[in-house]
């Protein structure tokens, strides 16, 4: 009867030892943040560039806050390195056009989701189209 009782408390110690998503493992998930530069009432596109210096925030899971925030280099790259296996959503702000101009200083975001499946993944997330 003991040994059941010890078997049974490795198992359970094992199991809580799984480890979700989150750093510590040999994934990554990378990508591009474009802005798109548009008129006073966002009709007519006049330019379109890396996003340089911007931020991109990572979900790890579940979670109800972003776990790490990186900013992008000169051409609008981004990486998040180190990653174990789970669901992941990667996002950035954007001002949002559905508003009148004169109130763009409201956001919205512009997210991936991403589920890392395996070790050693490489995972390049669609271009993120933010407006400006």
């Amino acid at each position: 009867m003991k040994k059941i009782g010890i078997i049974l408390l490795l198992m359970i110690s094992l199991m809580a030892c799984e480890k979700g998503a989150g750093e510590g493992g040999t994934s990554k998930i990378c990508g591009k943040v474009i802005v798109e530069e548009y008129n006073i009432d966002f009709t007519y596109l006049r330019a379109s560039y890396p996003a340089q210096a911007y931020d991109v925030y990572i979900i790890y899971g579940d979670e109800p806050y972003f776990g790490d925030k990186i900013e992008t280099n000169y051409d609008g790259y981004f990486e998040f390195n180190y990653l174990r296996e789970g669901d992941y959503t990667i996002y950035a702000y954007s001002k949002d056009k559905t508003l009148d101009y004169n109130m763009t200083s409201e956001l919205t975001i512009v997210e991936r989701q991403v589920s890392i499946t395996e070790k050693d993944q490489e995972i390049i997330v669609e271009d993120m189209i933010v407006l400006d």
